[in-house]
């Protein structure tokens, strides 16, 4: 009688395991599938051929936005905090519509700088926004 009970006992105290399974392989199977349906958004940087280098007409007058390595930003030959670049590409837009601007970031500024110049170019309304290749 006694081994009977302890049989009982023992098996009771078992952790069934198959529950738990089915909702690992649900969440494994969900999250496969959610992350081939993920769009990465990114800003398209490929670099120039080498054959033909686009050249910006010297005549065409160009925004110029220079960072230099310690991440100081000039238009114009002023240095401006990155909050005022948007205003400063929207005034100089407003003069010339048709110019481009153009980064031209220093080797080693951070690339937090340049994205974010690149950003208020777009929402100041300019299409053609270039980075300069030294």
């Amino acid at each position: 009688m006694r081994n009977r009970a302890r049989g009982a006992l023992e098996e009771d105290q078992k952790i069934n395991l198959t529950p738990m399974l089915d909702v690992v392989f649900i969440m494994l199977i969900f999250f496969i599938v959610t992350a081939t349906f993920v769009k990465e958004i990114g800003i398209d940087v490929t670099p120039p051929e080498e054959d033909q280098p686009e050249v910006i007409d010297p005549d065409k007058k160009s925004i110029v936005v220079k960072v230099s390595a310690r991440d100081q930003i000039q238009i114009g030959g002023r240095n401006i905090d990155v909050t005022a670049v948007r205003a400063n590409i929207e005034r100089l837009a407003a003069e010339n519509p048709e110019a481009p601007v153009i980064i031209n970031p220093h080797p080693d500024s951070s690339a937090d700088v340049f994205v974010a110049i690149w950003d208020a170019a777009k929402l100041a309304g300019v299409q053609n926004v270039l980075m300069a290749a030294d």
